[in-house]
């Protein structure tokens, strides 16, 4: 554990700005920049995010849209199958239907089988779309389509215009020339001023464009209803794809769309809060990412990802209830087949970790669908980029790749092909995360040549996971009162970090809970006070206990509220804990 580095700059702003000590010293953990940034930060607003016609390409897109509304021709939907793709489908969709009024027998919906055929525009996608008796004459991607330029121009022969949307990083040999348009924040040449924004939302601000050219062009009424009604689908597909929330533009886009899920409005929501058995407790953006998003993304990691869609999309409450039954049963699928990849993924990266600066692992029962789970997991664990590769064919691996210590995954992968212009197959992605193909025969070679590209960023220094925190609290401050101070700081992630405190306690009880049991359930003591907490995924099943009554350990934990036969108690959650 080390404190999470501060800028003093932005500190003394904050506190400029009217707000507490506390608050500034948290802000100063996170961002910096002037002070209406910090107050844009600090106080979301959905007039932070700046103006869709501020992208390029969008007013070519938004030509061939409405020469397509307008003319009733065929529109294909054509997203990724990932709960980003999935919420950018289902707004896509929902504008063209609801609020353009355009027949449902003229839109089509298109996401590829993630074991079948692949991420974006794949070639197994594409000869499927090629195969229909009747074809559309305009395809709208989302989240994908900004490296497939070979498959776009194998549609546009056969008579189907693709307009792209996307917010994964350009290619080196630049966007598709293919296209009839590509709005994607990530051109070089394009000056929307938040890159971070994610997949759906590129989606939304060109379909909000749309809206608003087709009221000017008296083609719907003056008082048409806004988009407004999509930033549910656009805090969900936010959050799960775990872009920036120093973002002013995400963080209002999550806040407002938090509240209006809240609403329950959509099926969706209503099946999903009966199924988690919330009583009164309204969503949080941790159930954005933990419990609605993992349902969603496991379905296309094991499964047709249509279901996934129609979930979230759904009209009826009986069709939400349905498609989240088959979703639910998709995620337990995976839960088995995720923890027993993680054991066998961890044995390979302790065999072949050492002097690397990256992890690549492989092994042929390893199942595409979790793999970028476990990628994930392997760099929690080890504090190194991760690779996971698991077979396509016996002579073809696909990989998912995950990051941390500031390495730029999808660059390293860049640097892999300009040296090594034959290994990588295909390869696309953005700073976090990335999917790769490459030749089974290549594997050891692939693994050198990408360890050689992360340490040309990270240096020879060996990683080492580490926890930030935001310091110490003092005993009397570990209170409701802080914990308000925080919540009026929502909404935390990536690059704005729930804040997580060290401190040291001793324990007084604990044992293990949860179904297989492997979490851990705490009273810690200390300064004459003792606090709940909950360790999750603290031990493996039948392990022993780490720490005995009586022991000191030093913990990274959070604050938050606990409610128990309608009593709220505060409580700490672990992150790390240690004997002291």
């Amino acid at each position: 554990m080390q404190a999470r580095p501060r800028c003093s700059q932005t500190f003394k702003t904050t506190l400029n700005c009217g707000f507490s000590a506390f608050t500034a010293h948290l802000t100063a953990g996170r961002i910096s920049g002037s002070a209406e940034l910090i107050r844009q930060t600090l106080h979301p607003s959905l007039k932070n995010i700046h103006p869709p016609h501020l992208l390029k390409d969008c007013q070519t897109a938004q030509d061939r849209i409405i020469q397509a509304i307008k003319k009733q021709e065929r529109i294909g939907l054509l997203t990724d199958y990932d709960v980003d793709g999935i919420c950018a489908h289902v707004i896509l969709k929902e504008a063209l239907l609801k609020y353009f009024g355009v027949k449902a027998d003229l839109v089509d919906s298109f996401i590829g089988h993630r074991l079948k055929e692949g991420y974006g525009i794949s070639p197994g996608l594409s000869t499927r779309i090629l195969q229909r008796k009747i074809k559309p004459s305009l395809i709208i991607t989302a989240d994908c389509g900004s490296s497939d330029h070979d498959r776009i121009k194998t549609l546009q022969n056969h008579g189907i215009d693709v307009i792209v949307t996307d917010h994964h990083q350009i290619p080196a040999e630049g966007i598709p020339p293919s296209a009839q348009a590509v709005v994607n924040p990530h051109r070089s040449d394009c000056a929307y001023p938040d890159k971070h924004i994610a997949g759906c939302t590129v989606s939304w601000l060109l379909m909000s464009a749309v809206r608003t050219r087709l009221v000017e062009e008296g083609y719907l009424p003056m008082d048409a209803p806004k988009l407004i009604n999509s930033l549910d689908c656009l805090a969900l597909g936010t959050t799960a794809d775990i872009v920036s929330l120093a973002s002013p533009c995400n963080r209002a886009l999550v806040k407002i769309g938090l509240g209006l899920m809240n609403q329950l409005i959509r099926p969706a929501w209503r099946a999903v809060y009966q199924l988690t058995g919330r009583g009164s407790a309204p969503f949080t953006i941790d159930d954005l990412g933990f419990q609605i998003g993992p349902r969603i993304n496991a379905r296309s990691r094991m499964d047709d990802p249509m279901a996934a869609l129609q979930f979230v999309s759904a009209d009826t409450q009986k069709l939400a209830d349905l498609c989240l039954a088959a979703l639910e049963k998709s995620n337990q699928t995976r839960k088995i087949v995720e923890s027993q990849m993680i054991v066998r993924a961890e044995s390979i990266a302790q065999e072949t970790a050492a002097n690397r600066v990256s992890l690549v692992c492989a092994d042929p029962d390893f199942h595409a669908g979790v793999q970028g789970i476990v990628a994930s997991r392997l760099t929690d664990k080890f504090g190194l980029p991760s690779i996971v590769f698991s077979p396509i064919t016996p002579e073809r691996l696909s990989g998912s790749a995950r990051t941390c210590n500031g390495v730029h995954i999808r660059q390293a992968l860049q640097d892999v092909a300009d040296l090594h212009p034959d290994m990588l197959l295909a390869f696309g992605g953005h700073r976090a995360a990335a999917g790769m193909e490459i030749k089974t025969q290549d594997l050891d070679m692939f693994r050198q040549a990408f360890d050689d590209a992360v340490r040309t960023q990270s240096g020879d220094t060996p990683a080492q996971p580490v926890i930030l925190t935001d310091g110490y609290l003092d005993v009397n401050d570990i209170s409701f009162n802080t914990l308000k101070a925080i919540q009026q700081l929502e909404p935390f992630g990536n690059n704005f970090e729930e804040p997580l405190f060290e401190g040291c306690f001793q324990v007084r009880r604990l044992r293990a809970v949860g179904a297989e049991p492997i979490h851990l359930s705490m009273e810690l003591g200390v300064g004459g006070r003792h606090f709940k907490a909950i360790w999750f995924r603290a031990i493996k099943a039948g392990d022993p206990m780490p720490f005995q009554t009586g022991q000191y350990i030093r913990c990274a934990y959070r604050l938050s509220m606990n409610e128990f036969r309608h009593k709220k108690h505060l409580q700490l959650m672990l992150a790390y804990a240690a004997k002291y």
